[in-house]
């Protein structure tokens, strides 16, 4: 009889021990596994945030998120703007630039807002014509080059915090350098 107490209580300490022990690593192992689930979730998330998120010069583009975009299953809606002629940089003596273009707008609201700052625009392309010198707008690489200035132009707020306009595209409709 004086054994067999003394065996069962070795058993039983190792049993409890083993027991004890075995949850602690099963739960720290868990707690790694969905810690690390987590970082990979938060990670994700974070590069799509960054990717999607950002614009072709690194801002945010919460504004031209708030605003239309050009539907492509719409009709298309246009804007002629009227001809401008410019003095253009001197290089080979006084030369001009006489340009005309329509800009593809998202809607109907567009359209009025343009209008209603159209005095506000033309001043902004008309300076930004003025900057440029006929050998830079010779070639197609410059009037592609000037295409994506003048609707950069276009989009700019016309009131320090308002809304972005939302255009898609410029298209030369008369263009002459003299």
């Amino acid at each position: 009889m004086a054994t067999a107490p003394k065996a069962s209580p070795k058993v039983v300490p190792i049993d409890e021990g083993a027991a004890a022990a075995a949850p602690a690593k099963k739960s720290k192992k868990k707690l790694f596994i969905i810690v690390g689930a987590l970082l990979l979730v938060i990670g994700g998330a974070g590069g799509a945030w960054f990717f999607m998120g950002q614009g072709k010069d690194g801002h945010s583009e919460t504004t031209e998120a708030a605003a239309p975009k050009v539907d492509p299953g719409k009709p298309p809606v246009f804007i002629a703007m009227e001809p401008f002629t410019i003095n253009l940089q001197p290089e080979n003596g006084e030369q001009y630039l006489q340009i005309a273009f329509t800009m593809q707008v998202a809607d109907e609201k567009q359209v009025e807002i343009i209008k209603m700052y159209m005095p506000a625009l033309r001043s902004r392309i008309l300076l930004l014509l003025a900057s440029k010198k006929a050998s830079e707008l010779s070639t197609i690489e410059g009037k592609t080059k000037l295409q994506e200035e003048i609707l950069a132009q276009v989009k700019k707020p016309f009131t320090p915090q308002g809304p972005q306009q939302v255009a898609s595209g410029v298209f030369f409709t008369s263009f002459v350098i003299q």
